[in-house]
């Protein structure tokens, strides 16, 4: 199967999140940073494990580090191929610079960020559009296009190259909603309503009463950033709202490196296969992508989305 876009992957929670249908058949999408190839596959065969669909995130320190964003669309085209049964895109996660944005299309991401949050609403608006306009004409995947996500409000927090002070954060202003996304044409849009990058001090205090307004303005995707440490809860409330997809990826981090540092305690010091090593780090991430399919109510419909795109 071929790498799907992220407007593909979520068109039936978008469907769900936006009729009138019972809120306990609503379900959001699992999308999860990785930094290695490794935790790539380890994403993917935690969604197998569960029958569900999955977004795999690369940052912009995860491109620095594993080489090139040539390296990590192949590689997962490769994981595509060798995992048929997966739906799942490659997104390219907060990215503000235009040029590189447009990289990513041409080398075969299915899905881009552009973050221009920072910035007043026609600049953001300006911006989005731009890259939601070359996208969606510009991928190799041809009639498929490219999917994009842009971001209205600012949330708190440090995660990678994301780094907001709290008293820079903005909510989501719900009357700025249809306008920003009807002018843009982009695919999926990420709220700010309470939660931060990163770990939390303290519980986050979501504003259910701001997802419902926003919800109600536009039939797009909604995308809940920071989603490391929220109660789950929490989380089975914004995606009976009409949440679609979930970004997690300090949690994700902490769950790899937890167990690698476990094994290193367990093995001996002549131990010096790397795979005895970090494999358990692979292991974990597997493990934790299969109970949050669980806990986003997405365990069992990738053969709802594989519908959806080839009814």
């Amino acid at each position: 199967m071929p790498l799907l876009t992220m407007k593909q992957i979520m068109a039936d929670s978008v469907k769900l999140a936006t009729t009138d249908v019972d809120p306990k058949e609503r379900y959001a999408v699992g999308a999860f940073n990785f930094s290695t190839i490794p935790e790539m596959v380890g994403i993917v065969e935690g969604a197998r494990e569960k029958n569900a669909p999955v977004i795999l995130m690369a940052s912009l320190g995860a491109i620095k580090y594993i080489g090139s964003l040539e390296l990590i669309a192949e590689t997962a085209k490769g994981i595509a191929k060798t995992y048929p049964e997966v739906p799942f895109c490659l997104h390219l996660d907060h990215a503000t610079d235009m040029e590189q944005i447009k990289q990513a299309v041409v080398a075969g991401f299915t899905n881009v960020m552009i973050d221009a949050s920072k910035e007043d609403f026609e600049i953001n608006i300006a911006r989005s559009k731009e890259i939601a306009d070359f996208a969606h004409n510009h991928s190799p995947y041809g009639i498929n296009g490219c999917s994009v996500e842009a971001e209205l409000g600012m949330l708190a927090g440090h995660e990678d190259n994301i780094h907001v002070e709290e008293s820079g954060k903005a909510y989501t202003d719900p009357s700025l909603v249809k306008e920003f996304v009807e002018r843009t044409g982009i695919d999926a849009l990420a709220v700010a309503i309470g939660t931060a990058h990163g770990f939390y001090k303290a519980a986050p205090e979501i504003k259910f009463d701001l997802l419902e307004e926003i919800r109600k303005q536009t039939d797009v995707a909604l995308v809940l950033h920071g989603g490391t440490g929220v109660p789950e809860d929490d989380f089975r409330k914004c995606v009976a709202m009409g949440m679609s997809k979930i970004n997690v990826g300090t949690g994700l981090k902490k769950v790899y490196t937890d167990a690698v540092r476990e094994a290193i305690k367990t093995l001996p010091e002549t131990e010096y296969d790397p795979r005895k090593i970090v494999g358990p780090g692979r292991k974990a991430i597997t493990a934790e992508i299969a109970s949050k399919s669980d806990l986003f109510n997405c365990s069992g419909k990738a053969p709802a989305v594989l519908r959806s795109i080839y009814k």
